[in-house]
């Protein structure tokens, strides 16, 4: 095993004293772990160590557990967080003192580096002998080039959560868990919005348990009606537990029953009805997601506990509005995002030191920055939530996750956006929207097989989201792996025939492989209106196909002034390079330049900017953006001739 210190050298030159009293802790808290897994510190590295095991699986655990004590001492800390790469390899050695040496040495230490922050990298002889035999996910990165070996070499990434995802239906473990959306029997009809808050509430006090994996809101909330069974539920969801139950509202008491069912037998592992005045509502979820720990036999370090106790709000008023934002967001509509806006704006008001209502507004905003409105109207905004959110709660897992999106998108500070990132899961691991955040930086930075672990784990926790998944295929295609996109492509179109915008990026995947029937027959598939992004897959699809008139008619339709939904000054831009007109392309990202979004650190990869890449004004852009600007994909869309 070799471990190495990220940003140990950069911090030297930066802080050499505060880097080395961190060096100094890292390795103390390094050797605690070894010497209760059998591994013997052949000799330090400088900012890490080379340690030996008697056992390959042995090494895979002492990693593991590596890692998650430097998780657990970052999230307990506000200071410089301490991130590790780990490689193991399995081979021969020889022995000279008290170092060793040979090709097994060189192919570990070859292959630490490939691992993510904070990661883990085996090659296939170590997975040979772990598979099956820890409850982590191994995925495989493929035969790897390492320096000055002979022969490329498999390398696997180990998950760090230890809930794997299930191996086949109905075959999940317990700690996989899905929170059903909450029955509504209150006697007004209208305290609908409490039951959908408290499910969401629920899900985020759950996913703050790092050994639990929590399904995202977004995939339990089409389970409403109740017309499946909860066989039929963790099946689709690929999970071992369910938590159901119904709420009733009635002035100032609540009543909540609630079973934790096993997937597999049906059997309950809990049940309980809570009755409840409404003020109680903050400490009976901390007792239900308490009791779901027990039960499951789940240990609760410091600050999960801290962090499940503490009351967000004393204001029941605030607490309310909160919670009819969450549902009004919920519709996923310009007028629901609006009036969740107006809802969260009135709980701020009501307490100002409600953090978590911050922290979903800025979430909010950002969402639509750039997309539904003005970015030099959200972003702003969003940092000004993002700031006071943390001010008022340091480890708020939500707030980081703002944090993390905020720098990626408006500031373009990828540093920054790594480090909130990597601090919002360390606080919530089932996060599936910093993971999603997390797969996109590693996406804009080139960093492709990151970008695609980061994305899969997104569509683990959240199946039914549809973004993740488009991207996934996209990282295929950037990585230069078109054959993978495809089938991304095409099993994202599996799970909805009907999806237009799924036809698009198929077809123009499929024009990218030389396949232009194919191409054509999915640009014919895809029908009506769209969301601009998918209008402008569609019109680069035709456009490559030879037929730029789609592109002129949502260029025009875009660009009107009677147009009343904001599009992107990038998405135009690219729409403007596919048909041609190249000085409207650089007019707009100047244009988006001066708003402040710099959307091109999203889609400068995409194909649709092959006509102006070689462009020198194309090329400025990427240099003030810090983007790389070589690809390693090679496919290209033909060419249309001019008309």
């Amino acid at each position: 095993m070799f471990t190495d210190m990220v940003g140990f050298g950069e911090g030297t030159q930066t802080d050499e004293a505060a880097t080395l009293a961190l060096l100094r802790e890292q390795e103390g808290l390094v050797r605690s772990v070894l010497a209760t897994h059998g591994g013997r510190e052949v000799k330090s590295t400088g900012d890490g160590f080379l340690v030996e095991f008697e056992s390959a699986l042995h090494a895979v655990q002492c990693g593991i557990a590596i890692l998650q004590r430097l998780r657990e001492r970052n999230a307990e800390t506000t200071g410089v967080p301490i991130i590790l790469r780990i490689g193991i390899h399995l081979g021969d050695v020889e022995e000279r003192g008290a170092d060793i040496f040979g090709d097994a040495v060189n192919i570990a230490s070859r292959i630490e580096p490939l691992a993510p922050r904070g990661g883990i990298c085996i090659s296939g002889q170590v997975y040979d002998q772990i598979r099956n035999k820890i409850p982590n996910r191994l995925e495989k990165l493929g035969a790897k080039t390492l320096k000055n070996v002979h022969y490329p070499v498999d390398v696997y990434l180990v998950s760090l959560s230890l809930e794997s995802p299930p191996t086949t239906p109905g075959k999940a473990t317990r700690t996989r868990l899905a929170v059903l959306p909450l029955t509504n029997i209150s006697p007004d009809p209208k305290d609908e919005y409490f039951a959908d808050g408290l499910t969401e509430e629920l899900i985020t006090a759950l996913s703050k348990l790092r050994e639990l994996r929590v399904i995202a809101r977004t995939s339990v909330s089409q389970y409403k009606s109740g017309q499946k069974s909860v066989a039929q539920i963790a099946a689709e969801l690929g999970v071992g537990s369910v938590l159901e139950g119904s709420v009733r509202k009635s002035g100032n008491r609540l009543r909540i029953a609630l079973q934790l069912i096993d997937a597999d037998s049906q059997e309950h592992i809990w049940a309980d009805t809570f009755d409840r005045e409404l003020t109680d509502v903050f400490a009976l979820q901390t007792e239900i997601a308490e009791r779901t720990a027990t039960v499951l036999r789940l240990e609760l370090v410091g600050l999960e506990r801290e962090s499940l106790r503490k009351r967000p709000t004393a204001n029941l008023a605030a607490y309310s509005l909160y919670l009819k934002g969450i549902h009004a967001a919920r519709e996923s509509t310009p007028e629901g995002f609006r009036q969740a806006i107006r809802y969260l704006e009135e709980a701020i008001k009501a307490d100002p030191a409600f953090s978590p209502a911050y922290a979903y507004l800025a979430n909010t905003y950002l969402l639509l920055g750039g997309d539904a409105i003005p970015a030099g109207d959200a972003f702003p905004r969003a940092k000004e939530l993002v700031a006071k959110a943390l001010e008022l709660e340091p480890n708020l897992s939500e707030a980081h996750t703002a944090r993390a999106n905020l720098a990626l998108q408006y500031e373009q500070d990828w540093a920054v956006s790594e480090a909130e990132c990597q601090r919002a899961l360390t606080l919530n691991p089932s996060d599936a929207t910093a993971h999603f955040w997390y797969g996109l930086l590693r996406l804009v930075e080139q960093r492709f097989d990151e970008a695609k672990a980061e994305l899969r784990t997104a569509i683990d926790l959240d199946p039914s989201w549809r973004l993740p998944r488009g991207w996934l295929a996209a990282a295929h295609y950037f990585s230069g792996d078109l054959t993978s996109a495809i089938e991304a492509a095409q099993a994202d179109l599996e799970r909805d025939p009907t999806d237009s915008g799924a036809h698009s990026r198929l077809g123009s995947l499929y024009l990218l492989a030389g396949r232009p029937d194919d191409a054509r027959r999915e640009a014919e598939l895809s029908v009506g209106r769209l969301r601009s992004y998918d209008e402008l897959e569609r019109a680069a699809l035709w456009a490559g196909l030879g037929d730029r008139e789609e592109g002129r008619q949502a260029l025009g339709e875009w660009t009107s002034p009677s147009n009343s939904d904001y599009v992107g000054p990038t998405l135009i831009a690219a729409l403007c390079s596919t048909i041609g007109e190249t000085d409207q392309a650089f007019e707009w990202l100047e244009r988006d330049r001066r708003g402040g979004f710099r959307g091109l650190w999203l889609d400068y990869q995409h194909p649709a900017f092959d006509p102006i890449r070689s462009d020198p004004r194309f090329r400025v852009h990427l240099e003030e953006l810090h983007l790389p600007e070589g690809l390693q994909r090679t496919e290209r869309y033909p060419r249309p001739s001019d008309d």
